[in-house]
């Protein structure tokens, strides 16, 4: 099976490299060999490499830049998603998509489904929804777009490590507790994407993240207990919860984004596995890389 899979050099692009099943012959292209708000390019490649199914990760993920550079966030999360999802069209390629919780304005106290009302309040939130809207429309029977959150790798740059560097770096934390979700391992949503990627039937949206509920304060003394435990960090600091209003952003962020994965499920045969279990994974895969790195050096 031939995959097109966009926006490498990203966390999720990396660890779908990184699960890359024997049987699929995967073309990785990065801004280097596609730019995906040019149509005539993202026409022209899919034409040229003819794959059946094409994951889109390519994404405009600066949430705060995002507020004022409007043009250039629904250049690629509206019409690159909408460019991606014509070449498909015009091939009959599949394609899923990756999407976000932030389409939604987080006043929910329980889980989002898929049904469930999207209401972004940020820039990168509805343009990202005007990527959905696009996919959907031009490909009603052959896309899936799939709707994930706090997504982190041991590649790339996000949460964990950030936590990581600060941790060694500064004598305490304060850190947000009334924003709640779910963080997400990017090699789980891979996994869950390639079990997906060969069942040509399924067909609209789809939530997945990780297990569990957690605030950016729970993920971070997690990260620090379980960084602590295995050697990454030779201490613990002083973490404490700080109000959303005490660490301002430019763009709003949703207080609540719990989504619920059970059809997900179902549909993939795959169970979620919880958030910490998930960390403990990754905190794994950043020490073998760090071993590697210094025994190369």
């Amino acid at each position: 099976m031939k995959v097109v899979v966009t926006g490498k050099g990203g966390q999720l692009a990396w660890e779908l490299s990184q699960t890359n099943p024997a049987f699929v012959e995967l073309y990785s292209l990065g801004i280097e060999d596609l730019d995906i708000t040019d149509a005539h390019a993202t026409a022209d490649t899919i034409q040229r490499i003819q794959p059946e199914v094409v994951i889109n990760t390519a994404a405009y993920t600066a949430v705060d830049k995002a507020e004022a550079d409007v043009q250039n966030a629904y250049a690629v999360n509206r019409d690159g998603a909408r460019n991606i999802a014509e070449a498909c069209r015009q091939t009959g390629a599949r394609l899923l998509h990756v999407s976000t919780d932030f389409v939604f304005d987080g006043t929910q106290t329980i889980p989002y489904t898929a049904e469930s009302k999207p209401n972004p309040v940020s820039v990168y939130g509805a343009s990202k929804l005007a990527g959905d809207i696009a996919v959907a429309k031009l490909l009603p029977e052959s896309s899936l777009i799939v709707r994930t959150a706090w997504v982190y790798s041991a590649n790339g740059n996000n949460f964990v490590k950030t936590m990581l560097r600060l941790m060694r770096e500064k004598p305490e934390l304060g850190i947000v507790y009334d924003q709640v979700g779910t963080p997400t391992w990017a090699k789980g949503l891979a996994q869950w994407l390639w079990a997906i990627a060969v069942k040509p039937e399924l067909n609209g949206l789809y939530n997945w993240t990780d297990a569990g509920v957690a605030s950016w304060y729970d993920f971070a003394i997690a990260i620090q207990e379980l960084a602590v435990e295995k050697g990454l960090l030779s201490s613990a600091i002083p973490i404490k919860p700080i109000p959303a209003s005490d660490y301002p952003t430019p763009a709003k962020r949703p207080h609540y984004s719990v989504l619920d994965k059970a059809p997900a499920e179902l549909a993939s045969g795959l169970a979620t596995i919880h958030w910490r279990k998930q960390l403990s994974f990754m905190l794994d895969d950043v020490k073998r890389i760090s071993e590697s790195n210094s025994a190369n050096d």
